[in-house]
């Protein structure tokens, strides 16, 4: 019974684990251990990788899966290698790049993705410099607030540079006109008018008392010559906010209506300019 067990479970033919000879412990008896070559040194580098440590890793690194898809031409999920995200991680680009589109397919630039079209900017601030020429219906179909935002900050610097701290007064103003106008717009014509884009007009057609507040900086403007430069500012940004306003309202027929409220916004900064 005993040798029946024995030769079924310890027989050298039918276990082929312990079957190397060589390093089988020869005590003759059918009990083949294995023996361990972790005490050589040459183990892990040799025998174990069949060559030397680089060349395994770099092996592995270099190892792709089938191609499969992929997305902005990067490889992704498990057909992506390692070498591959090593290779996108040290050819990023600088600086300026964040504001491209890096290299990715269908992805806006930076500043549009925050709001912020230069273009339209200009196009905006052209048509408020430029009074006498004829505004479109569309000018105002993107509210964008970064331009007014800009002028307004602007403005206040200016003034602060001619020794007058304004911030406060800037904001009061800026506010409770753009609340006051909004309501007498959406009184007086029939489509009526959002807040975004009153604030938007009456920020931009702010440009000319911003160049008002320039020139406060290295002119007094308490004499003759400043006071004819505050009514042409006024009469300027009057001028223009109110052209915005009926061409985006079809109100042709109340501009003389609409200016008399936004005349008087725009001499509240007149006179923080000059006083």
């Amino acid at each position: 019974m005993d040798q029946s067990a024995h030769s079924v479970l310890f027989n050298e033919k039918t276990t082929g684990y312990y079957d190397n000879t060589n390093t089988a412990a020869p005590n003759g008896d059918g009990l083949q251990f294995y023996a361990s070559n972790y005490n050589d040194p040459t183990y892990m580098t040799s025998s174990y990788y069949g060559g030397s440590t680089n060349s395994a890793l770099s092996s592995s690194l270099h190892h792709t899966a089938p191609p499969s898809s992929s997305t902005g031409g990067i490889n992704v999920g498990p057909t992506g290698s390692i070498q591959d995200g090593l290779n996108f991680r040290q050819s990023g680009g600088g600086f300026w790049s964040a504001f491209g589109t890096g290299g990715f397919e269908d992805e806006p630039p930076l500043l549009e993705e925050i709001g912020i079209n230069l273009q339209h900017i200009q196009a905006k601030s052209l048509t408020v410099l430029n009074p006498f020429k004829k505004v479109s219906e569309t000018i105002m179909d993107d509210a964008d607030l970064a331009g007014p935002l800009l002028f307004i900050f602007l403005f206040g610097i200016f003034l602060m540079l001619s020794g007058k701290v304004h911030f406060g007064y800037i904001y009061g103003v800026g506010v409770l006109g753009v609340v006051s106008i909004y309501l007498v717009l959406n009184l007086m014509s029939e489509d009526g008018v959002d807040w975004s884009r009153t604030a938007s007009v009456l920020g931009y057609c702010l440009l000319p008392m911003v160049m008002l507040s320039g020139f406060s900086v290295v002119l007094k403007l308490g004499g003759i010559v400043g006071l004819v430069l505050s009514f042409v500012s006024i009469f300027w940004c009057t001028w223009s906010s109110s052209a915005m306003f009926t061409a985006t309202l079809r109100m042709n027929d109340q501009r003389l209506l609409v200016s008399y409220p936004v005349g008087l916004f725009y001499a509240c900064f007149a006179l923080m300019t000059v006083f």
